[in-house]
């Protein structure tokens, strides 16, 4: 396998797929409510996920008990901490949901550890997600004031609630839905959470509104096609090929890019965090994905099997 596919994956990720959603959520929250952004979102994703099926005539495999597994996913995974985070930057800076968010990695680490014989907890794992962690913090704390912190803890929590959500069903897509193609689980995922959320809008967001801003369509549009299916099937490529830990890092991206982009576009000043925040944020990746040498039980096993060979 291509070393730089995975890599290609991530920093799309990072950069596009899910590096501007947070910007994204707040254009799109100034003319519709939480979950009608994300009942949208969905419609603007399950649409181009089965487009992208269909266009691969791949052999459809999400069939029994991967189907039920995949659909129960589009709801962990997606309607529920999509609501829960869109939701929150009504109450929340975008800023605060991004370091809330990025407890995603060290709530993943601890659930793989017990589920995932592949992917324990190990010190350099758990020393590259602190590292990375501390980096975003670092790096989102200039646009951070008590005020901000002092703020709703609801939202607060709604985002850490997401982050969960988050964790567990990356640890179960790796767990139940392993060598699953990509696109299959993306495109039922996504088609589970629009039904769920077009049956949720209209008793949670009554009467239903409908966008008539350009800049909103833009905006649910991206999030949709870049943020949603683009965006999982990536994601489930990474989580197949390097697990859930190393795939859940992806989240420690964001901010650095949000950075960059305030500096190039918006003519703000990089600062010492940036410098500092982002080395933090790139050791830490690159800590978490240093090969972890064998363990003495599984040389002797490789030792083994090549004197058997």
């Amino acid at each position: 396998m291509s070393q730089w596919k995975p890599w290609a994956a991530f920093l799309f990720l990072g950069l596009l797929g899910w590096g501007t959603s947070f910007l994204w959520i707040k254009v799109a929250l100034e003319e519709i409510g939480p979950f009608t952004v994300v009942a949208y979102r969905m419609v603007f994703g399950a649409a181009a996920a089965w487009a992208i099926t269909r266009a691969q005539k791949t052999p459809f495999s999400v069939r029994g008990t991967a189907l039920v597994y995949t659909l129960a996913l589009g709801v962990v995974n997606t309607a529920i901490p999509f609501v829960l985070i869109t939701w929150a930057e009504t109450r929340i800076d975008s800023g605060l949901a991004g370091i809330l968010n990025g407890t995603m990695p060290l709530f993943t680490i601890l659930v793989a550890h017990f589920f995932l014989p592949d992917d324990r907890f190990s010190l350099p794992k758990a020393a590259g997600l602190a590292t990375g962690f501390a980096g975003l913090v670092l790096l989102l704390s200039r646009d951070i004031g008590p005020e901000a912190l002092a703020g709703s803890l609801i939202g607060q929590l709604a985002v850490i609630v997401a982050a969960i959500c988050y964790a567990a069903a990356n640890v179960f897509t790796r767990l139940k839905l392993r060598g699953q193609h990509p696109i299959h689980t993306t495109a039922v995922s996504l088609t589970s959470s629009l039904i769920t959320l077009w049956i949720l809008t209209p008793l949670v967001e009554p009467p239903v509104a409908f966008p008539h801003h350009a800049m909103t369509w833009l905006a649910l549009a991206w999030m949709g096609v870049m943020g949603s299916a683009l965006a999982y099937l990536a994601y489930f490529y990474l989580i197949n090929t390097w697990g859930s830990t190393r795939a859940a890092v992806v989240t420690y991206i964001f901010p650095v890019w949000a950075v960059i982009l305030g500096v190039i576009f918006l003519g703000e000043h990089p600062g010492w965090h940036l410098f500092l925040g982002g080395g933090l944020v790139i050791a830490g990746i690159v800590l978490v994905n240093q090969r972890q040498s064998a363990g003495p039980v599984a040389r002797l096993r490789r030792d083994a099997t090549n004197t058997a060979e």
